[in-house]
């Protein structure tokens, strides 16, 4: 028998793909169905982040630009950003402002958590747990809403505290969605995590091995995934992380190889357990009176030099690299971002893949494009 010859072809999957999440363009090199290379290319959403930064007349101006980075997780940049200038101008924020910035954070990653599992379901075909998901992402948006004004991006984390208090009934909030939602993450487990169809096309697929997760500098449920016990809330604590108790989640390869898209999968719905967890303890802890904002001049004027900050977001590390020549205006504004560097493991855990692997590894990954293209 003559030796059959195959060709590769290279098809492109976006920019404009519903299942990129977000404006990113896969250049796939196939042999047949299976994946011999996926390229992801970006820059479709760049917005300069850093350069408008580097422009503005004032450090605080600089957290709206923040917000729009990741922006479903748009409380936690700011809370990097603020405390990366809070370390550079050597303040410390009130007692009761920790407090309530480590609630907001926690609530963000449940927000970003439920938005990244729902559309998650949604890639592969489920739609029922994509409402479900919503229906209870509204309650927390609702608390923010009542708070900031705002459903998305907030600007309410300062330099040096918070834009303004929080309203009376906030912990009567907090307390009544701590307990309206653990049944709830049942819920989510009963439609999609155990669901068979769903296990077929998670498990086994996407396996990212632990030491080429950190090779990659791979953080949040993407490195956690691969069975790495890192989290900086536990490592590297900022705020108050080291007055609560909480487990962090790593995937263990129960329904096949660890570091599969299930395994990340299932990090994020038991991180939003450990979120009430910590939820829980801070809002009986807060003080329930307290200034919002520390004696921080209007107009910020930090010495000349640099800091470096990094925060547990809902994705992984993100960091801000902050230069100050002494001047009104940052001299330099860089931010890490862990959507940026999780893409990078793409073309590593998808040859050998089919291509409508691609689309559930993609989802596992969980990037939001602003804060790649930042």
């Amino acid at each position: 028998m003559p030796e059959l010859r195959t060709e590769e072809m290279v098809i492109n999957m976006g920019p404009q793909h519903p299942s990129t999440h977000g404006v990113l363009r896969v250049e796939l090199v196939l042999d047949g169905e299976i994946v011999v290379d996926a390229i992801p290319h970006i820059g479709y959403l760049h917005r300069c982040f850093e350069k408008h930064s580097e422009s503005m007349n004032d450090y605080q101006q600089v957290i709206p630009y923040v917000d729009r980075m990741d922006y479903v997780a748009a409380m936690s940049n700011e809370l990097g950003y603020a405390i990366a200038m809070e370390r550079m101008l050597e303040i410390e924020v009130p007692e009761r402002v920790e407090y309530i910035r480590v609630i907001f954070a926690e609530l963000q990653r449940i927000a970003s958590h439920l938005l990244a599992i729902g559309t998650y379901g949604l890639d592969i075909g489920a739609f029922t747990p994509f409402l479900h998901c919503f229906r209870d992402r509204e309650r927390i948006l609702d608390i923010f809403e009542s708070t900031c004004g705002a459903r998305l991006l907030y600007n309410y984390i300062w330099v040096g505290g918070l834009s303004h208090d929080v309203p009376l009934d906030f912990k009567e909030k907090v307390r009544d969605f701590v307990k309206y939602f653990p049944p709830k993450i049942k819920e989510y487990n009963d439609l999609l995590t155990y669901n068979k169809i769903f296990i077929d096309r998670t498990a086994d697929v996407g396996v990212l091995p632990s030491e080429v997760a950190l090779n990659y500098a791979s953080s949040g449920p993407v490195l956690r995934g691969s069975g790495v016990n890192w989290d900086l809330r536990r490592d590297d604590p900022y705020s108050i992380y080291d007055r609560f108790e909480y487990d962090v989640v790593v995937g263990k390869g129960e329904m096949g190889t660890v570091g599969d898209c299930w395994d990340r999968y299932i990090v994020r719905v038991r991180e939003m357990e450990q979120s009430i967890r910590i939820i829980e303890q801070a809002v009986e802890q807060m003080p329930d009176e307290g200034d919002v904002k520390a004696a921080v001049p209007k107009r910020i004027r930090p010495p000349e030099g640099e800091v470096y900050a990094r925060t547990e977001t809902p994705r992984g590390e993100l960091g801000y690299y902050i230069i100050s020549d002494g001047s009104m205006s940052p001299y330099r504004v860089k931010a890490r971002s862990p959507c940026f560097v999780n893409l990078s493991v793409l073309p590593a855990i998808s040859r050998g893949s089919m291509v409508a692997d691609i689309v559930a590894i993609i989802g596992s990954i969980d990037i939001v494009l602003g804060e790649v293209d930042r």
